[in-house]
């Protein structure tokens, strides 16, 4: 199944018309994953955020000020991940076409803690816990409706490449249902045991595929955890019995393994739900998605 994914992803792309492509602006690795496998042979889209890069607290580089600036089209997730980005476009005076994937309409988006059971609120945290969860790309249907709006919005500048980016975008999405019906396997025999994870991250995730997420240690993006609410949380997962916890990648490893400790979970190893220790390219989105599942049924698979 894996050289399934890996053959519908890249061996079938579309053959591009010799034009010269737009140059085209990513923020985080999926999202430059989707704009990778939409552009194809025809270019290479521009990934801004290095490995193992904070999205919300990010510095641009001249180089990368210099190729905004000279960029046609931005596909990004939103200033709900990326605030940096959006002030680097409003003070490059940046003419490209900015599509903040978030406020498009094929996307379907869910507050943070719309998967978490028992989670309470003790209003102990940072402002930005509240409003919409901006990991959208964590649900794979998500994923599968940008791959269209990005060959849509590649075809307004590059009509000559139109029909390569629509055929590009249906192989990416066959190569997504190839390795969702992998995660999906993956998880099948621990859908019903619950758990816990370092950061409210993963929310679309546990929703698509109906897991069991107990709560997150930390909440939102950029909220330190108040005593308050690890009191409670501890409560939680003894309360619900949990078997896991997991630590997130360049994150939270100390916090986790204390938790883990204090309530007698299992520490799993590290979730990395943006791919950040994976090489960035067409084939990165299914990969990460499957580094997820594999992950959470390793330790999860133990009973």
């Amino acid at each position: 199944m894996r050289r399934l994914f890996t053959a519908l992803l890249l061996g079938t792309l579309g053959q591009p018309v010799l034009a010269e492509a737009p140059k085209v602006i990513t923020d985080i690795s999926p999202i430059h994953s989707l704009a990778s496998m939409v552009m194809g042979n025809v270019g290479e889209p521009v990934l801004l955020l290095p490995s193992g890069a904070d999205p919300h607290n990010f510095q641009l580089r001249p180089s990368q000020a210099r190729a905004l600036s000279e960029a046609k089209l931005v596909f990004w997730v939103g200033p709900e991940l990326s605030p940096w980005l959006e002030r680097g476009l409003e003070g490059l005076g940046a003419q490209a076409r900015s599509v903040p994937l978030l406020e498009a309409e094929v996307t379907m988006t869910q507050a943070f803690d719309a998967q978490q059971e028992g989670h309470g609120h003790d209003h102990d945290h940072a402002h930005d816990h509240e409003g919409i969860d901006p990991h959208a790309w964590l649900d794979p249907e998500n994923a599968r409706n940008w791959l269209d709006l990005m060959a849509q919005e590649l075809a307004l500048l590059d009509p000559a490449n139109a029909a390569t980016y629509a055929a590009n975008a249906a192989t990416g999405k066959a190569g997504i249902d190839a390795a969702e019906a992998q995660v999906t396997a993956l998880l099948a025999p621990v859908k019903d045991r619950p758990f816990a994870v370092f950061h409210d991250a993963y929310g679309y995730f546990t929703g698509h595929f109906g897991l069991r997420s107990l709560g997150s240690l930390r909440q939102g993006d950029a909220a330190l955890p108040g005593a308050a609410h690890i009191k409670e949380l501890e409560e939680t997962l003894k309360a619900g019995a949990a078997l896991c916890l997991f630590p997130e990648a360049n994150h939270g490893a100390d916090a986790a393994a204390q938790m883990a400790e204090a309530t007698g979970l299992r520490l799993g190893n590290a979730l990395d739900p943006e791919g950040s220790a994976l090489p960035p390219g067409p084939a990165l989105y299914g990969k990460m998605m499957l580094g997820l599942a594999t992950t959470i049924a390793a330790c999860l698979g133990q009973g």
